[in-house]
């Protein structure tokens, strides 16, 4: 599949339509995949996304076991657009997978190669795996940051000439990870007016920006799950508010995010629990969650809810009269996202997936200045996170990487790490982007691990059903940065503190 076994056929160095614009060339073949993206789509499926630059009457896949025998057809009418954008984004569900099985896909196209990728575990599966944590990456390039990095599997090609560290380094080790949570912040389209060629340009760099960056995403989020929930860099077409008029309605309020996500990103799961009550929450927090806002899923051991911390509650700071005047939302109805939050991690059965980790953009414990914190996101949330036994809370917006002690209101808990009745926090927003690091600055006194000398990522080991390693990894070099092990007992079926 093209961008997934190779990037060659990906031209990231097209020729300038404008001035200051480097637009990745337009196929002859208008049906050639482009940003290919997978993610968890419930027990047994997957969904394909991707982007051409005509309108699809069927957006389709083929699917099956071997390379060579992709027996089994997936197909939507869903093909959608925005004005300006040159790109259609399609998507197709993959369904009646067997669990942790290799399958192998084609999107279908006169110009698309064979991908492949580890179907969902079970949930319920008490396998060890490992999930990545990628927060706050853009794009690298000219209209980026730029800066340097066998498996039994094959490891996606990454242009060499980009040097890109994060991307590069989830290359080289794609068999220690089976998925991605990617909680905000994509591309840093937004910040084109950081570029002095681009000013005159506008709309045309945020959408050349866009278009670069999931082209370069591709080989990763082709191959592995790869699941998004937004930040403010999503918001609009620009950070700064006095350029958002010379924004088009369709770079407004979430757009392109919606149109490249909605449609892929899961409705959370049908309960996994013989609890009646577990399966009646489980059932009312479906009908309120809201993709690609706010959502669960279950993999194996965990029960991973994504949210929005940046509309959809009060005094949210992305949203209608919010702090970041960025004016977006809302996209559910009155406290929706907290009711569906609430009735999400209350339906949790501990007995079937016992670690619950809750993903959001914007933290509200931080080391640095105190423009850092959230404090409307802590109001909303952080009362439900104690609440409900939220083991570890995931967080980015600060470009560096941080890990709390388990901590509640301000006080960190007596327990630490051998069984606290308080979440554990983490901010692992040191991938890359063109504005660069942010220093570690003042410490809480929680504060565990800080550092900002180098891009970095976090990874997330899931060992067994009480021993949860959170590890921070230097993206230039692979060193293990800091690793720490969460201890919880987990012996209460539904916790309420």
């Amino acid at each position: 599949m093209v961008g997934l076994l190779s990037l060659k056929l990906l031209p990231f160095v097209a020729g300038c339509a404008f001035a200051g614009v480097s637009y990745p060339k337009i196929p002859t073949d208008l049906t050639t995949p482009f940003q290919q993206r997978l993610a968890v789509y419930g027990p047994g499926a997957v969904s394909v996304g991707w982007n051409t630059f005509e309108q699809l009457e069927q957006s389709c896949v083929h699917y099956g076991l071997s390379e060579s025998n992709l027996n089994t057809k997936a197909c939507s009418s869903s093909s959608t657009t925005y004005d300006p954008s040159r790109t259609w984004s399609n998507v197709a569900i993959l369904t009646g997978l067997t669990p942790a099985t290799t399958y192998y896909y084609k999107i279908e196209s006169t110009n698309s190669t064979v991908g492949h990728f580890l179907s969902p575990r079970t949930p319920g599966d008490k396998t060890a795996f490992n999930m990545d944590v990628i927060i706050d990456l853009g794009v690298y390039g000219k209209d980026g940051f730029t800066s340097k990095s066998t498996k039994k599997d094959t490891i996606p090609v990454i242009e060499p000439e980009l040097n890109h560290t994060t991307i590069g380094r989830l290359a080289e080790t794609v068999d220690d990870y089976e998925l991605v949570i990617h909680p905000g912040d994509f591309a840093y389209a937004d910040d084109w007016y950081l570029k002095f060629a681009n000013l005159l340009d506008g709309k045309e760099a945020y959408e050349s920006i866009i278009e670069q960056f999931y082209d370069q995403l591709a080989p990763i989020a082709g191959r592995k799950p790869y699941m998004a929930s937004p930040g403010n860099h999503e918001a609009d077409c620009s950070e700064i508010p006095y350029l958002n008029g010379l924004c088009p309605k369709g770079q407004n309020n979430f757009t392109e995010f919606m149109h490249r996500y909605e449609k892929t990103m899961p409705q959370s799961f049908a309960s996994s629990s013989s609890n009646p009550t577990a399966q009646t929450l489980a059932r009312k927090a479906r009908s309120l969650s809201n993709p690609p806002f706010w959502y669960s899923f279950e993999y194996g051991m965990a029960h991973v809810v994504m949210i929005d911390t940046e509309t959809d509650f009060p005094e949210a700071p992305s949203g209608k009269d919010g702090s970041a005047k960025l004016n977006g939302g809302p996209f559910g109805t009155t406290n929706q996202q907290l009711e569906f939050l609430e009735a999400d991690l209350a339906s949790v059965d501990r007995t079937v997936t016992p670690w619950v980790i809750v993903a959001g953009h914007r933290p509200w414990y931080s080391t640095g200045k105190s423009s850092n914190i959230c404090g409307p996101c802590q109001k909303a949330f952080e009362g439900l996170f104690y609440q409900y036994g939220v083991d570890l809370g995931v967080f980015g917006h600060v470009h560096n990487s941080q890990r709390f002690a388990p901590v509640v209101n301000g006080t960190a808990d007596p327990n630490g790490m051998n069984d606290p009745k308080a979440p554990m926090y983490i901010v692992a927003g040191g991938p890359g982007n063109i504005e660069g690091l942010s220093s570690v600055g003042s410490r809480p006194s929680y504060t565990e691990f800080a550092y900002a000398d180098d891009y970095s990522y976090s990874t997330l080991r899931f060992l067994d059903e009480q021993h949860l390693q959170v590890d921070f990894v230097r993206s230039s070099t692979g060193e293990i940065l800091d690793s720490s092990t969460l201890y919880k007992k987990h012996t209460t079926d539904f916790v309420k503190q």
